[in-house]
């Protein structure tokens, strides 16, 4: 999920610090199996060559490598400290950063980028720059986050927090996830064709993985989220605790996936 904008892994999320590795493994814990399966409907395996870009931890790159069994599959990520470990086989690794104008890694079938485009104020120029690196009828797949509680009331110390999160990965490093539901526009903008978009919703319970991976981003951004105003410690401790114990009664944010195949 690094990869981002311009202060990503040094302003808040260092790749370094220790537990961050499993924070990153929690979010892939909660939306792969979403990912998967949409990939897989996509045509990943034998014959693609496809392109992770935020690769995080790998653990997308390593299921297209192993289980789909692509022909190849390059994992960029601006630090693949997580990646290099599983770097063989059908799997190499790049540490690069999408934003430099001498991105290029070559042309792929898939080119799949999830949690990354969101955290970039040229989130349009990037998308661009990945419908280049497609095959003619090669697929680009976005995924970000979208927000489905925070607009609106009631204001329970979960929404609060999660209003304060955001608002918090704005004002640091750029967050913005406003638009993604413009997404299939977007694509359709780019000239690619074939375009789909879904939703999908981990539940939001009681030790489930979504529920840890916000208590631990809440925990890495605590210092910021509470700069904004919105919320103090005690609140805080309140939504987590409503997470930790299964009282919370609402919607984590989505990862709303948008597709569409280059001419």
């Amino acid at each position: 999920m690094d990869g981002a904008g311009a202060g990503y892994g040094e302003a808040l999320f260092e790749p370094w610090k220790p537990g961050e590795g499993e924070r990153i493994d929690l979010g892939s814990m909660a939306y792969d199996t979403f990912t998967r399966a949409r990939l897989l409907a996509l045509g990943a395996g034998p014959g693609t060559r496809c392109l992770d870009i935020g690769a995080g931890t790998g653990t997308i790159s390593r299921w297209l490598a192993t289980e789909a069994g692509v022909d190849e599959v390059l994992a960029v990520d601006r630090d693949v400290r997580f990646l290099e470990p599983l770097a063989g086989g059908a799997l190499r690794t790049l540490a690069a950063d999408v934003t430099e104008p001498g991105f290029a890694p070559g042309r792929f079938d898939l080119v799949h980028a999830r949690f990354v485009l969101m955290h970039l104020p040229e989130h349009r120029r990037v998308a661009a720059r990945l419908c280049e690196l497609l095959n003619p009828g090669g697929r680009l797949v976005l995924g970000d986050a979208v927000d489905l509680t925070t607009a609106a009331p009631p204001d329970t110390p979960y929404r609060l927090a999660m209003r304060a999160m955001w608002q918090a990965l704005r004002s640091t490093i750029g967050t913005d996830i406003s638009w993604t539901p413009e997404y299939p526009r977007l694509l359709r903008d780019l000239g690619l064709t074939e375009i789909g978009a879904e939703i999908q919703v981990p539940a939001l319970t009681a030790g489930s993985p979504i529920g840890a991976f916000w208590l631990e981003t809440w925990e890495r951004t605590r210092e910021a989220m509470l700069a904004t105003g919105l919320v103090d410690a005690g609140l805080l401790a309140e939504a987590a605790e409503s997470i930790t114990s299964g009282s919370v009664a609402d919607l984590s944010p989505g990862l709303v996936t948008a597709w569409g195949r280059r001419p």
